[in-house]
Formats: structure tokens, C-alpha cells, sequence
């Protein structure tokens, strides 16, 4: 049974008023009786608010959506998870060795739009922020990132969402163009484990107008691909965080 609410916790912030859209994307996914969903972000998560969650039979499949009472009563749809019609392509690995050096050149380490994003944010504690730094594979080249992860907690799969989301923006460059997730698709075959590094990898798979599309894989030390990810990014102004 679908549980009927969802609260993304303020702790899983992006920006400081809204929830980072890996992980609340991956708790609405981790309720999906899906293996690959589909979740589609229409509106900034709310922190620390019940969302109703219910399945809807309105379209092919179904669909599960989270939403909240407005101002005026009225529903606001914030997420809706669908089964996808296929099956993300991995990025091309790395190694732990590699990641490692991808990390220490992290452009967020110099200048970061979100430095309170629980997953990539430099304003995050170890312990309580993921502190997943994803920089160039190769120096001075957009276009792929890496990172090492090490969970400093039991793995989940909104956790497992959640690092798979930011590398891919880093990947498209984020610190030159602001976007926000609109879209990301995911499978989790395997958790990861508490304590053990893990390689993220990021790569930029186009650009349409304001839309961005990025790919992340999740992998362990030895390798081993944990899951996979697909997204969309949309530009926004910064005045949208004012």
C-alpha cells in the first residue's frame, strides 16, 4: 500500500527554501511500483510539508503524484513519477583514482549557486551534506564529470537518486548557466553501502533551448554499476532565487 504522504525534510535542501530534486524525485520514485521511473518536477518541493500522495489512472500506466494545499486550497502538483518506456544508458566509468582527481577540481569549490545543496553543496558539513564534488574528468573540458561519495549513512534510494543528480549538471556546467531539474529518470539496482567510496560519473547528452539533457552513473570503487540516471535540466534567472 502507497503510504499518503511524503515530506522531504529540510536537512535535503537544494536551494535553502526547496528540496533538492534528486532526492525528493528518488522518495516519490522509492514508493513507485516500478523498477525505472520517471519523475517530473513541476513545482519546488516544499521543506518539512505533507504532501498527499495518490496513483492515478488518468493516463497509460498510472502515475503517482505528490502534492500540497496552496494558499487557497487549491492542489499544487509538485512531483509525478511514471514507469519510463526505457532503460537509461550507463556513462562511461572511471576510476576511483580518476574520480579523485575529477574531485579536487571541483568549480564549486570556487564559486557554487547552491552552496547549501545537501548533495554537492560546499556549505554542508561531512556528516550532514553528501559532498558529492564533481569536476572535470579531463582539465578545462566541460562535458563529463566524476566524483567519490563516501555515504555516511545507510543508502536508500532517495540517497542513491540524490547523487546521481547534481554530477550531471556540473557535467553541463552549472556554474556558467543555472538550471534546476525538470525531469530525471532512474533505476537502482543496489544500494550503496554506508562507508565504502563510491564513483559517480556525470556526461552532457545535449542541449535544446532552455533544456539541458545529462546522464550519471553510480558505481562502486571496484566498479560495479549501482545505477544509472537520465535528466533534464531547465535555465532559470537567478532572480529566481532572490
Amino acid at each position: 500500500m502507497t503510504p499518503s504522504t511524503l515530506v522531504v525534510p529540510s536537512r535535503f535542501c537544494g536551494p535553502p527554501r526547496s528540496g533538492n530534486g534528486g532526492w525528493s524525485a528518488g522518495a516519490l520514485a522509492d514508493l513507485a511500483p516500478w523498477s525505472t521511473v520517471t519523475v517530473r518536477l513541476s513545482a519546488p518541493p516544499p521543506l518539512d510539508v505533507a504532501m498527499d500522495v495518490a496513483m492515478t489512472v488518468a493516463e497509460a500506466g498510472g502515475a503517482l503524484v505528490a502534492s500540497y494545499a496552496g494558499p487557497e486550497g487549491e492542489p499544487i502538483e509538485v512531483l509525478r513519477a511514471t514507469e519510463t518506456d526505457h532503460e537509461p544508458a550507463p556513462v562511461e566509468p572511471v576510476s576511483l583514482d580518476v574520480a579523485t582527481e575529477a574531485a579536487a577540481r571541483y568549480p564549486g569549490l570556487t564559486e557554487h549557486p547552491f552552496p547549501t545543496c545537501v548533495v554537492c553543496g560546499t556549505g554542508r558539513e561531512p556528516g550532514d551534506g553528501l559532498r558529492v564534488f564533481a569536476g572535470p574528468v579531463v582539465p578545462g573540458e566541460a562535458g563529463r564529470s566524476a566524483a567519490v561519495w563516501t555515504p555516511t549513512e545507510p543508502g536508500t534510494t532517495a540517497l542513491a537518486w540524490a547523487a546521481m543528480d547534481c554530477p550531471g549538471a556540473w557535467a553541463a556546467d552549472i556554474g556558467e548557466r543555472l538550471m534546476v531539474l525538470g525531469t530525471m529518470t532512474a533505476r537502482v539496482d543496489r544500494l550503496p553501502v554506508e562507508g565504502e567510496p563510491h564513483v559517480v560519473v556525470g556526461e552532457a547528452r545535449g542541449r535544446h533551448g532552455r533544456r539541458t539533457s545529462t546522464a550519471t552513473s553510480l558505481l562502486t570503487a571496484d566498479g560495479e554499476l549501482l545505477g544509472t540516471a537520465e535528466q533534464v535540466w531547465i535555465d532559470v534567472p537567478a532572480s529566481a532565487f532572490a
